[in-house]
């Protein structure tokens, strides 16, 4: 017959190996009481899986900002882009525009008007007046002739 100690003696166990086992066994019945009482505390359950799903929710949150931020600074980019790509094309054909008004001297024509009505001292309303009376008479005159 053996011993669970391991002594190879055949009556008697020896008092410290069955020292050592009541202290192995006290040791796990420990352990296993513990386990025991964490499975049976439900609120210290439940704390734990509130915290782990507070991490979780967080981590999510982390990602999903990031995402944002990703595509926000994508879009602020495409947008940029195409503002100068538009900004530019206006300023070509502004510049289009300008050199066909120089082409025609648009300008200096009407900075030419400008200063004549202004040295003129007959209001620009006085001659457009004149001007529809000669038509009229001039209407008024070949009528009577046929």
């Amino acid at each position: 017959m053996s011993d669970k100690n391991g002594s190879a003696s055949a009556g008697k166990p020896d008092v410290a190996a069955l020292r050592e086992d009541i202290k192995q066994t006290r040791a796990e019945l420990g352990e296993t009481v513990q386990a025991l009482a964490a499975k049976a505390d439900v609120k210290a359950r439940a704390k734990d899986q509130v915290e782990l799903t507070k991490q979780k929710a967080k981590a999510q949150v982390h990602d999903a900002t990031e995402k944002v931020r990703e595509v926000a600074a994508g879009a602020a980019a495409a947008a940029t882009g195409k503002v100068r790509a538009v900004t530019a094309q206006a300023g070509d054909k502004v510049a289009v525009a300008s050199d066909k008004v120089r082409e025609t001297g648009a300008l200096d024509k009407a900075g030419e008007a400008r200063e004549q009505v202004r040295r003129n001292p007959i209001p620009f309303a006085a001659v457009l007046a004149g001007a529809v009376a000669l038509v009229g008479i001039i209407l008024i005159v070949r009528g009577k002739r046929k």
